[in-house]
């Protein structure tokens, strides 16, 4: 089956997208993911890769993370249609609220000053810490909530690449200083979206929803909104716009959260996904099991059908060869789903792969080797789902395989 979906782009130089929706067009991949698989090392799996060919089609285990970073400002408008674009089944909001409670996508309540033009704009004034430059040993710094905006102000700003530069002396110099011209993206802004536009757009996409609640960095309850407020509020969204559970796969990283999600609004929280944040412990390691905070079998006992650890969580290095953690066996036989993050978010792979490939390191030498995980993690971890900045990473992976 070919995959269509409507959308046409215009491009200006060093400007956001401007994109409608008009004309029939399949998923478009670009050069990425085979630019990857020729960097491969000659063997069955690149010779698999290289016979895929396409025509391509959507896929449920291809998940974008806050849109399509790699090139578009994270959790914009320009950031969510081109990942739709690339075929991603499920496309993530990290939600948070407003001064005035409402909900909003953001990857955290505390990033505006790094992922907002606001500290060039009068909105400025309200940031929980106004700017402050560079001065001897201490570097420039800011910090913007959300909840210091209503919707109303929130809508007004315009999203940028998450990026703040300590050494800055001004303001704009903080927004996008110490970054060479050839790092930064065509789309240099985009558009901030409330939750609720999400839904809408989403929905005119045709791809499902995978929102994360998270933490609040202000003490809760904030103005008579509770945690349990908050965590009802995400669901509620979803059934006022009358979006089936089954398209809805909650995330967060608390266990608090989806075990309300689990006794209060079952049909949503038999698919939400309880993000694995033992590894914050220095005394945690997937390799084990008397480190984790519960067991896998408590897990199901409690009700979680799905976990979501980061990459390198669920690997090994076994004698030189990549393969599946203890922590990703035990899930996978106590019955639970696996979603992995995130691919595409580390840069140059050239050097070990950094945060996101730490326990397979040493066999980690190019940005192609991102294509001999996905193979362990497909098909021998056997993960449902990964989420990645540039989906078109994944989608490619997942119809080269066949999979949902």
């Amino acid at each position: 089956m070919i995959w269509t979906r409507t959308i046409v782009l215009t491009i200006a130089a060093l400007s956001c997208a401007q994109i409608a929706i008009a004309a029939s067009s399949d998923v478009s991949l670009g050069p990425r993911p085979f630019v990857l698989v020729d960097g491969l090392k000659d063997g069955s799996l690149k010779t698999k890769l290289a016979a895929c060919t396409g025509p391509f089609r959507e896929a449920d285990w291809s998940i974008a993370h806050r849109g399509a970073p790699l090139q578009f400002p994270e959790h914009s408008r320009e950031g969510y249609i081109a990942a739709a674009r690339m075929g991603t089944g499920f496309v993530e909001c990290d939600v948070t609220f407003t001064k005035d409670k409402q909900l909003v996508c953001r990857h955290s309540q505390a990033d505006l000053h790094r992922t907002t033009n606001i500290l060039a704009t009068d909105l400025a004034a309200k940031c929980t810490k106004p700017f402050s430059p560079a001065k001897d040993d201490k570097p420039a710094d800011a910090q913007c909530l959300t909840s210091d905006l209503t919707l109303s102000e929130f809508k007004s700003l315009r999203a940028k690449h998450d990026f703040a530069n300590p050494a800055a002396a001004s303001v704009e110099d903080y927004m996008y200083g110490a970054k060479p011209r050839s790092d930064r993206s065509f789309a240099a802004d985009g558009t901030v979206m409330s939750h609720a536009e999400t839904l809408a757009l989403f929905a005119d996409l045709g791809v499902k929803f995978a929102p994360e609640l998270k933490r609040p960095a202000v003490d809760m309850p904030f103005d008579g909104f509770s945690q349990r407020d908050y965590t009802q509020a995400l669901v509620d969204a979803y059934k006022a716009a009358r979006i089936p559970p089954s398209q809805v796969m909650l995330q967060s990283f608390s266990l608090e959260d989806v075990r309300y999600w689990i006794e209060n609004e079952p049909e949503f929280g038999r698919n939400a996904i309880y993000l694995e944040s033992g590894y914050r412990n220095p005394d945690w390691s997937p390799e084990k099991p008397q480190s984790w905070a519960h067991s896998m079998e408590a897990l199901v006992e409690m009700g979680v059908t799905a976990l979501g650890p980061p990459i390198w969580v669920l690997l090994r290095n076994d004698n030189g060869k990549i393969v599946p953690s203890t922590y990703a066996k035990q899930a996978r036989a106590a019955g639970l789903k696996l979603i992995a993050w995130s691919l595409e978010r580390s840069g140059s792979l050239s050097t070990g792969g950094g945060w996101y490939y730490q326990s397979v390191a040493d066999l980690i030498t190019s940005d192609s080797d991102m294509l001999k995980v996905l193979d362990v993690l497909a098909n021998d971890v056997g993960v449902a789902g990964v989420f990645s900045d540039w989906p078109a990473t994944t989608t490619f992976f997942a119809n080269c395989f066949d999979l949902p």
